[in-house]
């Protein structure tokens, strides 16, 4: 038998367990409700939230593949700009975020209309007081020309950080998302302001004049390899170590507000045993600017260099880059360029070597001001 006192006092703390249960049990019949007020204040607090535009071109990062391990033989440019935002809910603790659809395209199909298209959308955007930054979504295949062209042609100091993945966002290892909150984190930073357009991949900071892309599929194919990152990201905020120093944006001569057109200069490469056949056929077809990627030092072959000298006196410009991926051009080293009225592209590679000739034939023909142009930007 249980004792007298015992059984009272078990009744006793059965009564007040009683009591207990009945006076919580509200509160945790509400608690699956409690995340609403927090989210009630978030959405109160985005009036103070800088306001960051997303433009979506399309790319990898809104690609899509046949299996989660499909990371490559994917199909890009395939979500609109709705469905990539809202992979990211964390984006709306930092910034209020709109987005719209310039582009859908794999970025290897990028053109100079979509180029122009791109660039007065974002000085248009940017333009407006209520706009915090510009943050573009793109395909990593020509994203460091988009961006570079940008860097030259924007007429503002606020950020714009372009962005994109190398696995599409079905993979399981999706590097979509963190990278889109990434270049919003560097929008959304005043630490941004002033420091020319950048791109943002793999917690990585890139200067749109100085970065390629190096691997066809790897993570950390962006490279800048004459001068290195600018920064990283970590933990959503911006770390910045150095500058680009070449003039850019607020800071350039070159005005796209009544282009409709660039004019067309393309792209000649230099290989053993090569011929003039390739140089020739583009001066046939219109080319008003020819960028010879020279083996080393940009060097143009005995079989070429008279094909570039008749370019040359028919108005062509000549410019010599190389395919050797780093190093400055010289300028009158190998090649005699005073005496044939060729230009040099400084470090610049024959991709990006191709985007300022355009813009500086928009400007002046003269050579003498587009090799300046070269040095200066």
């Amino acid at each position: 038998m249980i004792p007298e006192g015992s059984m009272r006092k078990n009744l006793l703390s059965l009564a007040s367990i009683v009591a207990l249960t009945w006076y919580v049990a509200p509160i945790f019949a509400e608690s699956p409700k409690a995340p609403i007020q927090p989210a009630i204040k978030t959405a109160q607090a985005t009036k103070d939230l800088p306001n960051i535009v997303i433009l979506a071109t399309g790319g990898t990062i809104a690609g899509t593949g046949a299996t989660s391990t499909t990371t490559v033989g994917y199909t890009a440019a395939k979500l609109p700009v709705e469905t990539v935002i809202s992979a990211v809910p964390e984006l709306k603790n930092i910034a209020n975020v709109t987005g719209e659809q310039v582009l859908q395209i794999p970025s290897e199909d990028m053109t100079n209309a979509g180029l122009l298209k791109i660039a007065k959308r974002v000085n248009a955007l940017l333009a407006r007081p209520d706009v915090t930054g510009v943050v573009i979504t793109h395909g990593t295949d020509t994203i460091e020309e988009t961006a570079y062209f940008l860097n030259l042609v924007v007429k503002s100091e606020k950020p714009v950080v372009l962005v994109g993945a190398m696995r599409p966002s079905t993979a399981l290892s999706a590097d979509g998302p963190i990278n889109l909150y990434n270049a919003v984190s560097i929008a959304v930073s005043k630490e941004s302001v002033g420091k020319g357009v950048m791109i943002a991949l793999n917690d990585q900071i890139s200067a749109a004049r100085e970065t390629t892309k190096t691997s066809t599929s790897s993570m950390n194919t962006f490279q800048a390899p004459d001068f290195g990152y600018l920064g990283y990201v970590q933990l959503g905020k911006p770390y910045f170590y150095r500058l680009s120093n070449r003039k850019h944006t607020v800071n350039t001569e070159f005005n796209i507000t009544n282009l409709t057109k660039l004019p067309q200069v393309d792209i000649v490469y230099g290989y053993g045993n090569n011929s003039r056949a390739i140089l020739d056929a583009v001066v046939a077809d219109g080319a008003k600017g020819i960028v010879y990627a020279g083996t080393g030092n940009g060097s143009i072959s005995v079989q070429v260099e008279p094909s570039a000298a008749d370019a040359r006196k028919k108005g062509v410009v000549i410019l010599r880059s190389a395919r050797a991926g780093a190093g400055m051009v010289a300028r009158n080293g190998e090649e005699k360029d005073d005496r044939q009225d060729w230009i040099v592209a400084d470090n610049l590679n024959p991709q990006k070597a191709r985007i300022l000739l355009m813009l500086g034939l928009t400007v002046t023909n003269n050579t003498k001001a587009l090799q300046e142009m070269f040095y200066k930007y």
